[in-house]
């Protein structure tokens, strides 16, 4: 029996022994494929050893692993479930707090995602990255809160429930697209290890006049083959191609490079590596190369960058292509910088995690500023909380396609279709008697613009007018009617960044109705102060440009204090000095009378006054019909408010005398 009892023991601490065995095996497996980036045939491999392992240590490392090869493979919602398991196991890794906050920041869980960045800086006070992630977070926050006109679309005619990205124009007239693949049926036709999805191939589309995109077919055998292949661009007439493309090196290495390919006829030829470098065993990747086709930029993570994958360009020369030169801290962070993108203007567009975005990559634009460049984030809705990448441009337009993995993406990655809409502007003009604020119709309305628009339209019963305006220009509107005097406006569309419908009144002065010149005289002199330039010039304007056809007369005012004689002598001297004004600057002498009146007109209270003045703190007791007699004035109740119907009192006018007049011929000497 004992003996019975020793082999029973010694058989269960066999199979112990065994399974002992079989998870380390497991484990290895696992980590093997992890090393050599097998990502996801790692994720299986370490989710089964996690469920069949006791030790609770290696527990969190299985979990931090798995939730590694989700960041990896940019599968960002099972990344934040696994990286959550591990920092609630108190994992002591603190990239594990960071890489936490990273997948909240690509879910668009800005807030909580800021929270675990201030936990990693508390863990890794140095490390810039902390600062990069609240920083993104909060500028992500008002990017959402504050989007460009952009409308980006997804092209439901490309995309499949693989990844389909990095679009590029295969014809110069846009109607052909060339982009990356991975659908079922590409050459290969297997499942690549280290993403779980088929090997990709470059597929191609067209846009018939209708604007119907045919289905999707690949390019020829000189182009893909059974491995990877994608992430191309082509020349200007796009007779030029050169694309990404994982071959075997001279020592028998899967390396990823670039290779350029001819058209021939409706063929692409055979392509062929393109020799950055000396060495085939160097990743290069991603080109784009230059409207002159002198400047190649590529993506390769070779020693002497900023580190991460950077973006470098190389030069064309007699002797092939020269030394290759890192964009530098400008372009390049510490983070990986892809999918460059170099437009006809010279501003060059990428994909980046390193710089301040949204999370994942964002798509940058990079003007060149000397020896240095000018980084922005595209903004909401060109970016998005996921990745947003490998953008093409139409030549002239603000129009293209991009790629994203964002919500509204079929498969993995898809390809989007952008534009910018054009700012629309309308104005809707009302045509209002200065005095009484009633409208009038049948006005001739002039609309100028500083772009050449010259447009008449008359006001209709309602005494609307409305015009279509332009961006980016100034306009002058003059209203003319008879029995008024022009009514003018101005306005501007510079500077206007969301289409808009704008309303506007224009008032039109009754030519009974005497018009206030804004002059200024030192006390108890009649010369003119430089700070009555604008109004005086204004005045030239209307009696030369506007109303060629008025006489009028200058009349000047003064407030009740004083004797009689003084003020009117002192007022006839003021308004002769506006009509010695007016004559100097060209005014015709016979359409000018000067008056003074002194004390023995007082002002009266407009109805459009009144509405001013209502808004203007301590004017507000002014009411429309009100009399600044002597009486009137004496009876406020404040120093303040006597004041002010003193200086409105205090005032030169002018009024239309005639509207026959006809102008001088003037002969040029």
């Amino acid at each position: 029996m004992q003996y019975f009892r020793l082999v029973g023991l010694f058989l269960a601490f066999f199979m112990v022994l065994q399974v002992a065995d079989a998870q380390q095996r497991r484990i290895e497996k696992a980590e093997n494929a992890f090393s050599s980036g097998r990502y996801f045939e790692a994720i299986d491999l370490f989710k089964y050893a996690y469920g069949k392992v006791d030790d609770r240590e290696l527990k969190k490392e299985l979990i931090y692993k798995t939730a590694l090869c989700y960041r990896y493979i940019d599968d960002v919602r099972q990344a934040e479930i696994w990286f959550r398991k591990a920092v609630r196991r108190d994992i002591e890794n603190p990239l594990a707090t960071l890489y936490y906050a990273d997948a909240l920041l690509a879910n668009g869980e800005y807030e909580e995602a800021k929270t675990n960045y201030k936990k990693y800086k508390q863990l890794v006070p140095d490390d810039i990255r902390a600062d990069k992630g609240i920083e993104s977070c909060d500028f992500a926050i008002q990017a959402v809160e504050n989007p460009t006109r952009h409308e980006v679309t997804p092209m439901y005619f490309f995309n499949t429930r693989e990844s389909e990205f990095s679009p590029c124009y295969g014809k110069d007239n846009y109607s052909i697209v060339y982009f990356t693949t991975t659908t079922e049926g590409t050459t290969g036709n297997e499942i690549n290890p280290v993403t779980g999805q088929y090997y990709a191939d470059i597929y191609q589309s067209r846009v018939d006049r209708k604007g119907e995109w045919s289905d999707p077919t690949p390019l020829g055998e000189n182009i893909n083959t059974e491995f990877d292949e994608g992430v191309a661009c082509t020349n200007e007439k796009a007779n030029t191609m050169y694309f990404t493309a994982i071959r075997d090196n001279k020592d028998g290495d899967m390396v990823t490079q670039i290779y350029k390919s001819e058209k021939q006829g409706i063929d692409w030829g055979e392509a062929t590596r393109v020799a950055i470098y000396e060495s085939d065993s160097i990743m290069v990747a991603h080109p784009a190369i230059s409207y002159d086709e002198k400047t190649l930029y590529f993506v390769s993570n070779k020693s002497g960058g900023q580190g991460g994958k950077d973006i470098w360009k190389v030069t064309a020369s007699d002797d092939g292509w020269g030394t290759p030169e890192n964009l530098g801290p400008d372009i390049n962070t510490s983070g990986n910088e892809v999918f460059p993108f170099i437009h006809k203007d010279g501003t060059l567009y990428f994909a980046s995690d390193g710089h301040v975005g949204m999370g994942g990559l964002d798509l940058f634009m990079a003007r060149p500023q000397g020896s240095k460049w000018e980084v922005e984030n595209l903004g909401y809705p060109m970016n998005s909380p996921r990745d947003d990448f490998g953008i093409v441009f139409e030549r002239e337009l603000e129009r293209g396609f991009m790629s994203s993995n964002r919500d509204d993406a079929r498969g993995e990655d898809d390809v989007f279709q952008f534009a910018l809409p054009p700012l629309e502007f309308t104005l809707k003009l009302t045509i209002k008697n200065e005095k009484t604020g009633q409208i009038i119709p049948d006005a001739s309305v002039n609309l100028i613009g500083s772009d050449g628009t010259n447009e008449v339209k008359t006001s209709e019963a309602d005494a609307t007018v409305e015009y279509e305006l332009n961006p980016n220009t100034d306009y002058r509107i003059i209203a003319r009617k008879g029995g008024f005097l022009a009514g003018k406006e101005k306005l501007s569309t510079k500077g206007l960044t969301e289409s808009k419908e704008i309303e506007l009144d224009v008032f039109m002065p009754p030519n009974d109705e005497p018009r206030l010149v804004k002059v200024f005289y030192d006390f108890g002199k009649w010369d003119l102060k430089p700070e009555s330039m604008v109004a005086l010039e204004e005045l030239v304007e209307l009696l030369r440009d506007d109303n060629p056809n008025i006489t009028i007369e200058l009349s000047s005012h003064t407030d009740f204090r004083g004797s009689d004689e003084a003020n009117r002598e002192l007022s006839y001297k003021r308004a002769k000095s506006v009509v010695d004004f007016l004559i100097l600057y060209g005014i015709d002498a016979e359409r000018l009378t000067s008056k003074g009146y002194g004390e023995s007109k007082p002002k009266e209270i407009s109805p459009r006054e009144a509405q001013e003045y209502a808004n203007r703190p301590g004017w507000e007791f002014l009411k429309a019909g009100d009399v600044l007699t002597e009486s009137y004035i004496r009876n406020l109740p404040t120093e303040e408010m006597k004041e002010i119907a003193h200086s409105l009192n205090r005032r030169t006018e002018f009024r239309v005398t005639g509207t026959d007049y006809v102008p001088r011929i003037r002969r040029k000497k």
